[in-house]
């Protein structure tokens, strides 16, 4: 089904591979690159985004498995000097709470750093000046920036760079023959190119710039695989016994959508409302990943692509393989009422703000609310969405992108009734007061 799941929804490229009782078997689809029809294969190298996540998480615990790390001690302990803007913070911010992405600082700077083995000390040298929106432990809000933390953290416990700790205690051990750290090692292999539009109604193009600063690797930056060998990662994760903790629950997400249900250490936790599911899911360069994990069963599931409206190619393939082989539903993605309620204008309206750019919410004369969206990466140009109302909690976009529609949670109101933050793909961005 894959090929034509992948023609119907306009994806260049695909990976699919499943995990069952040890064994992984895999299929691929289209071209890795519009611009020269090379073919996927089943070895060819996708990012996999955020889904690196999980790999950091996994380079900590093997620390704590060790008896090198306590999660419940504060990563200053760890590294000299480390800084936040707020020195409570800076003094407390645990490694659990990086982890389940509770520490409340901004998660989305993108400082540059430049290209060599430095890159990630120096990122977190300039996290001084890194906004506290919560008390550590307050709340979830997805944080890029405490994942270089603890990539940071690996880097200075192993004496090794986060990729060379990366290839020696995972790659290497496990025997992934086609995984690559950096874009040097990629380019050697059989490399994806993500691709965009430049407008809704403008065909997909390849990305200028195939992946993001080298200091984000911990992040998700630029490690790219197969999807096979994304799941020989994930069923080392299931049968070596000590990693049972990264599934435990230690916050909850209240997010329609693909985070919606509890986060554990590195892991989500989403809600399919019967067996445990793990994922993560990874966005970056106009490529896009997905995996999901039932521990019980011995079944995972991953896809990578490069482009197109992915999200329906998610729904179908995640809802038939994880149904037919683990007995799990997947949940449907959320999608406008067919008679929305009115936008109640004092609570949304506002700007909110983070390192990563301005959301601002407004509601016009004829009481139709939208949402412009100023990146602070110059590259990208603002956009504009028309937003209606999920529930009393939740604005949601009128038409889709990539085929899916975006849901803006209403945070905690304030002394006058409006939303402190708005929450998006599992971040807290928080209301500009001076602004409104």
């Amino acid at each position: 089904m894959l090929p034509e799941l992948a023609a119907r929804n306009g994806l260049p490229g695909a990976q699919v591979a499943v995990l069952v009782d040890g064994e992984v078997v895999d299929a691929a689809a289209g071209v890795l690159n519009l611009a020269t029809g090379v073919p996927v294969t089943g070895d060819a190298l996708f990012q996999i985004g955020s889904i690196t996540k999980v790999w950091t998480a996994t380079l900590v615990m093997q620390l704590v498995r060790e008896g090198v790390v306590d999660l419940d001690r504060p990563v200053s302990e760890y590294l000299d000097g480390f800084r936040l803007a707020d020195e409570v913070a800076s003094r407390t911010v645990t490694v659990r709470q990086l982890l389940s992405h509770t520490g409340g600082f901004d998660g989305d700077i993108w400082t540059d750093t430049g290209r060599n083995d430095d890159a990630v000390r120096k990122y977190v040298e300039a996290l001084a000046d890194a906004v506290q929106f919560f008390a550590p432990g307050e709340r979830f809000s997805y944080c890029n920036s405490g994942y270089v933390v603890l990539g940071r953290l690996v880097e200075v416990l192993r004496r090794k760079s986060y990729n060379r700790a990366l290839r020696e205690h995972l790659i290497t051990p496990l025997g992934l023959a086609h995984v690559a750290t950096c874009v040097d090692e990629a380019i050697l292999a059989l490399p994806a190119v993500g691709h965009e539009r430049a407008r809704s109604d403008a065909p997909l193009e390849p990305v200028k710039k195939w992946s993001l600063v080298p200091a984000a690797a911990p992040v998700g930056a630029m490690l790219a695989m197969s999807a096979r060998d994304l799941l020989g990662f994930v069923r080392h994760l299931l049968s070596t016994p000590g990693y049972d903790a990264m599934r435990e629950p230690q916050v909850e997400v209240p997010e329609p959508g693909l985070v919606n249900g509890r986060w554990g250490l590195g892991w989500s936790l989403p809600d399919y409302g019967g067996p445990v599911v793990l994922g993560h899911s990874g966005y970056t360069m106009g490529q896009r990943a997905f995996v999901r994990v039932v521990p019980d069963e011995g079944v995972a599931v991953a896809m990578l692509t490069n482009g197109g409206d992915v999200f329906p190619v998610f729904s179908e393939v995640f809802g038939h393989l994880l149904n037919s082989l683990a007995g799990v539903r997947q949940p449907e993605l959320p999608s406008p009422p067919a008679n929305p309620r009115p936008v109640d204008a004092n609570r949304a309206v506002g700007t909110y703000r983070s390192a990563a750019g301005d959301w601002v919410v407004s509601v016009d004369a004829d009481g139709r609310a939208w949402v412009s969206v100023s990146s602070s990466d110059e590259d990208e140009d603002d956009e504009s969405f028309e937003l209606v109302a999920l529930n009393e909690d939740a604005l949601i976009t009128l038409m889709p992108q990539e085929g899916r529609h975006v849901v803006y949670g209403l945070g905690d109101a304030d002394a006058a009734g409006r939303a402190r933050f708005l929450r998006l793909t599992g971040r807290a961005v928080v209301r500009d007061y001076v602004s409104g």
